[in-house]
């Protein structure tokens, strides 16, 4: 009878370090901004697969619009590009007003995650 031995954390390791090579290769967010207007872009495997519409005034980033291009849905890129925002607005010290209704939705959904960077202007 011959045994085998399986490292299972040793392949546990190496599938975790491949998997996270072909994410980072696959996709990728970038915030570019012109003067006031601008976008956050999503890229897969170098093709434009999303973007959100945004401008910053100040210290309000408003964004209006999210989309994703129908052959990349279904794979959680709005969540990407909402997670892209969000840490842009924390790395920049910016308050998010979510004109956009995805942005609005998640926000409403999950306050405990966007209250630090939520302007919830009150009148």
């Amino acid at each position: 009878m011959v045994e085998i031995i399986i490292d299972h954390d040793v392949i546990l390791r190496e599938v975790i370090t491949l998997l996270l090579l072909k994410i980072k290769t696959m996709e990728r967010t970038e915030v570019v901004l012109g003067n006031v207007r601008g976008e956050v872009q999503l890229f897969s495997d170098d093709n434009k697969a999303g973007k959100m519409d945004i401008s910053v005034i100040g210290n309000k980033l408003t964004v209006y619009h999210t989309e994703v291009n129908p052959e990349y849905e279904g794979r959680g890129f709005a969540k990407l590009l909402l997670e892209k925002l969000v840490s842009y607005a924390r790395e920049n010290d910016l308050m998010i007003v979510p004109l956009c209704p995805y942005v609005h939705a998640q926000f409403k959904r999950h306050p405990e995650e966007y209250n630090d960077v939520w302007f919830k202007e009150t009148l």
